[in-house]
């Protein structure tokens, strides 16, 4: 075959199998942008669908806002308009009882025009009887003095010279009488006077340090705080443990108690009463308790502001509550807390002039009086107490020493704690610091609570008046009736073997049963 005509028809051939291949591509195409085309519609429709939903979800969440706006609108109009027709009624009530009184006061004017006059003609005639007594008695005098024979001068003064004799023979018998009555009870006269003289002593000594005031916006909220019969009084001294002292001192309570702690809680218990205006037992119960809750926050920021002064750091979150407690702890009428910040102030200053370790120092003079937070939960001395919660509390053996010795109830081993010594017996010893009396006042408050809570079924008790009533709160599920009087008698009698005091102690015991149910 010829060579030429083989490559003409080989070419045809690729011509042929090119425009084949052309149109099959062509086809396979339009196949696909169709199915793409259609693809989109779909998307599309969807999309117009969604498009649709949202629009109508829309609309319903704008008309359902639409209803509650209009709702609430309506309901503030409601009571506004509700508060409006209060206001009109108290008003035309006031001027029904402003006409009412204009009406008395015009009558009251009549009645006194009338009285004016009547009074008048009634002066017009006793002047002219007294006119005629006067003559009267003049001739009457005259008469007298001429049947007598003695001028009116000398009957006076026999008359007075009778009157005196007389007076002389009945004060010389009540003399008489007095001074056998006094020789009768002159031991208990002398017994009272005393105990009287040292009660007065000890309430004056301890006013600026045991009682704190309250200022009231008037006098009527004293009837309040009171309450119907005296429960809301009660309930506040109940729940806090001190005594309120309502007098004639205008828009003043006094709150009087040896415990700090207590009478800070009643007093700002007693200002958010007063704020509030709801004043009863069971609102009373409930603030009391919050304040005694915040009370913990408190103690807890003073003692973090004590070690913030001081530049203590890494200290266990107990001993700072230990510290904070001191705020509200006296010794010797001298704030403990204060006097801590100056023993660690001394002790550090003296620590740098000696060349020791002053953060040392700082730190052990701030936490030497801590036993003292506990001193009247945990038997012991404040020192050993102060220094067995150090050493719980992960404090160094160094510290703990000082701690321990700084009242020579360990002996002094390390210069540290004769620092502590040496610190605490200056700030103790500065003029007006301390006073002893309130020391021994306040102990012998927590000897009267702690004799009474010696007692079974003894919930708590609190001493107030200044040390001359014990109120003893009991469970009324140990205690009956009948045994309170009871335990009344054996608490008086086991004050009066234990301690010593002036006068008498009044001994109260509170039994109170509570029924408490939930409405569902």
């Amino acid at each position: 075959m010829d060579p030429i005509l083989l490559l003409i028809v080989a070419f045809l051939c690729l011509s042929a199998g090119i425009v084949a291949g052309f149109f099959v591509r062509k086809k396979l195409v339009e196949t696909k942008i169709s199915s793409a085309e259609e693809a989109s519609a779909k998307i599309l429709a969807e999309a117009k669908k969604e498009s649709e939903t949202i629009k109508k979800e829309a609309r319903l969440q704008a008309k359902e806002d639409l209803y509650r706006t209009k709702a609430e609108f309506e309901k503030e109009t409601r009571s506004k308009k509700y508060e409006l027709q209060k206001l009109e009624k108290r008003l035309s009530h006031r001027e029904e009882n402003l006409e009412k009184k204009v009406n008395l006061v015009d009558q009251k004017e009549i009645l006194i025009s009338k009285r004016e006059k009547s009074i008048a003609g009634q002066e017009k005639r006793v002047k002219e009887m007294e006119s005629k007594y006067a003559s009267a008695l003049e001739e009457q005098k005259k008469l007298l003095e001429k049947i007598s024979g003695m001028t009116s001068e000398e009957a006076k003064r026999l008359l007075s010279q009778r009157l005196e004799n007389e007076a002389k023979h009945e004060s010389a018998r009540t003399i008489r009488r007095i001074e056998e009555e006094t020789k009768e009870n002159s031991d208990k006269i002398a017994r009272n006077i005393i105990a009287m003289a040292i009660q007065r002593y000890s309430a004056d000594f301890v006013s600026e340090k045991t009682v704190s005031v309250v200022s009231l916006p008037g006098d009527e909220m004293k009837g309040r705080i009171i309450g119907r019969e005296g429960r809301n009084i009660r309930a506040i001294e109940q729940l806090t443990g001190v005594d309120l002292i309502i007098d004639d001192t205008p828009e003043t309570i006094l709150i009087s108690s040896f415990d700090p702690i207590r009478r800070e809680i009643a007093r700002i218990s007693l200002e958010r009463l007063i704020t509030d205006g709801r004043i009863h037992p069971a609102r009373i119960e409930d603030i009391v308790e919050k304040v005694k809750q915040e009370m913990e926050l408190t103690v807890r920021e003073a003692g973090e502001q004590a070690t913030f002064d001081v530049g203590i750091q890494k200290i266990n979150p107990e001993i700072v509550r230990l510290l904070g407690r001191l705020k509200y702890r006296t010794s010797y009428d001298q704030n403990v807390l204060q006097h801590s910040l100056e023993v660690s102030y001394l002790c550090g200053i003296m620590a740098s002039e000696l060349g020791i370790n002053v953060k040392s120092a700082k730190r052990a003079g701030l936490l030497h009086d801590i036993g003292k937070a506990i001193d009247h939960e945990v038997e012991g001395s404040h020192a050993l107490i102060g220094a067995d919660s150090a050493k719980k509390y992960g404090e160094s053996e160094e510290i703990i020493h000082a701690i321990a010795a700084h009242h020579d109830d360990v002996k002094a081993q390390t210069v540290l704690a004769v620092l502590v010594q040496s610190s605490d017996a200056l700030s103790a010893a500065r003029p007006g610091a301390r006073r002893e009396m309130l020391v021994s006042y306040v102990k012998h408050l927590k000897d009267l609570e702690e004799i009474a809570n010696s007692f079974h079924g003894v919930n708590k008790s609190f001493a107030v008046q200044a040390g001359r009533e014990v109120r003893v709160m009991v469970e009324s599920k140990d205690v009956s009736d009948d045994y309170s009087v009871v335990l009344s008698r054996d608490v008086a009698k086991k004050i009066e073997e234990s301690l010593t005091y002036p006068g008498q102690i009044k001994v109260t015991v509170i039994r109170e049963t509570r029924a408490i149910e939930y409405a569902k």
